[in-house]
Order: C-alpha cells, then structure tokens, then sequence
C-alpha cells in the first residue's frame, strides 16, 4: 500500500484498510523486536525528535526505542529544556524545527489541537502522541493491535472502556477505532466522568459496573486523569474504588476468557485490583510490546512515505 497520509493526527483520518495496513507491518516488526539484534537499517540517516510538552514513560520510551531500532537519528525536546519556558510560541518553535530539516517530529501537548497547528506549518510529518483531552491516536492503534494479536479481529467483539471516559483522549479515540473496526463499545463510569456529547457517540453507556462487565470480551481500565480535573468530581478514592475499581468479581460476568487491558501507568486497588492486573488473560504488558511495533511501523509508513511520491 503507498501510504497517502502526511500526518497522524487523529485515528478518524485512517480507512479500516489502513489501519490494518498498521497491524500488519506492526506483525513485521514485532518479529524483528523478539530476534536478538533487534536493530534494522530501515531509517538510517533520517532524523525523529519527539517534542514532549507533558510528562510521559511509555509513549516517549516506546517511539524513542521504536526510532533507534529502526536506526533514525532521535532528540528528545521537553517543554522545561524548551524555549517555550522563556515565553517563545508554539509557532516560532514550529519554524525553529523546520530549519532543522525534520524527517518527523513526534509531539505530545497539554492543547488539544497543538499537534494539528504543527502539522499545518512543517513539511516533515507530525505524529499526535497526545494533544489534551482531544486523542491519541498511537495508543488506540497499540491498543487495537494487541487485541488482533490474540483474536486476530475485534469484528463483533464486545468491549468496555471503563473509568474516567471525559478527561481520557485514549477513551475518544478507541470509541472510534474500535467502532470502525467492527467492535461493539460499552463505556461505564460515574456520570460525573462521561462527557456530555457521549449522546453522540455509537456506544452503550452504563453506570453500573456490576450490569456493564456482563457478557463482554475485553475490559479496558482508564487511569483517573486528576490533573485535568478542575473540580470534586467524586467522592473519594475510596469511593470511586468501592463502585468502578475492576475486581475478580465482576470477570465471572464477563465472557470466559474476557482479556484485560489498562494504558498506564496503573493505580492499583483505584482502577484495578492487583489480582486482576495480573491475572493470565492480562494483555497490560502486550500492550506496551505492542506499541515499540506499533510505532515503528508508524515511523516507517510516515517517514518512507515521501520516497514513494
């Protein structure tokens, strides 16, 4: 397939063929990451900075590692080493990394639509690895290749996305690539925490953790995004933990075999009990193998993509 995107922005931009384009060439290099030299020559001599304007551990590691062994030159920008902290905008930044001649910048930003206002002024392709509560759309395509590694399709699957569905932009954008790819949705969580447009969205929505796990195939915890929280949207922790915590318990309502999934980082005993975290039909772990593959056949398709034009 000649990939005809410049940038990734948002999952809504992807054809249910390209995303299986995805998890294809992500299959590909997920057998180089299990060989011994885990290293290829694929983007020798291109150049990824990853522009982190918000804390990250998974997301900057996994593209960090996925560009290296893929043999691209990486650096790292983080908003305190950055001269945004000395008031510079975001659009100086933009002309500043153009003159570096970028092959991709890869960029997470506290601004919904930061990654899109970069990718309308840069010639190199931007890669969306978090713009506020808008979307991330590299967790949604890990997310969704995990599960095809162990179905091999989410067509007709049932899956719930539990927890802090308003602040959560993992939610919005799995609610669209998962729907796309033929997967039934249910969302739950307190009503405090469900957006107000969810009316909108082609999903089930429950309150009732008990009735909401019931019958389905996988189960995907949300972290509770406190720093985005302005107000008392609960209780407590304890609170939240006694009705929306996931437990052993509420998995024999599930479908035998149901599969747990979580973003990370995890609060165990908040969102997740440690027993189910762990337990054999945990794919957390998958999930973060997942996105080294993922991400490096993101890098490949985005930054090969102008040798085929």
């Amino acid at each position: 397939m000649e990939w005809p995107h410049k940038d990734l922005l948002d999952v809504g931009q992807l054809s249910r063929e390209e995303a299986e384009h995805v998890f294809r060439t992500g299959r590909y290099f997920q057998e180089i990451n299990a060989r011994p030299v885990k290293k290829v020559p694929t983007l020798k001599g291109r150049t990824v900075v990853l522009f982190f304007a918000e804390p990250s551990t998974r997301t900057k590691t996994s593209f960090d590692m996925a560009a290296k062994r893929l043999s691209a030159d990486t650096f790292s920008l983080a908003k305190s080493g950055s001269s945004l902290t000395k008031g510079e905008s975001l659009k100086d930044t933009a002309w500043t990394l153009q003159a570096m001649s970028l092959d991709a910048l890869v960029i997470r930003h506290q601004a919904s639509g930061a990654a899109q206002y970069l990718a309308e002024r840069l010639e190199c392709s931007v890669i969306n690895a978090g713009d506020g509560w808008h979307a991330h759309p590299t967790q949604a395509l890990l997310d969704a290749f995990t599960l095809y590694q162990e179905w091999g399709s989410v067509q007709g699957k049932t899956i719930l996305i539990l927890g802090d569905i308003a602040h959560s932009r993992v939610a919005r954008s799995n609610v669209q690539l998962l729907t796309m790819l033929g997967a039934k949705v249910r969302l739950c969580g307190p009503r405090t925490l469900m957006p107000s447009a969810v009316g909108g969205w082609p999903v089930e929505v429950g309150y009732n953790l008990d009735e909401a796990v019931r019958g389905v195939d996988a189960v995907m915890c949300l972290r509770l995004q406190l720093e985005r929280q302005t107000s008392c949207l609960f209780p407590d922790g304890r609170e939240y933990a006694r009705s929306y915590c996931l437990g052993m318990r509420h998995l024999e309502r599930a479908n035998a075999g149901a599969k747990i999934l979580h973003p990370g980082p995890i609060n165990r005993g908040l969102e997740i009990s440690s027993d189910v975290a762990d337990c054999p039909d945990s794919l957390i772990l998958d999930q973060v193998a997942s996105g080294v593959a993922v991400r490096m056949a993101l890098l490949f398709l985005y930054v090969t993509r102008k040798e085929v034009e």
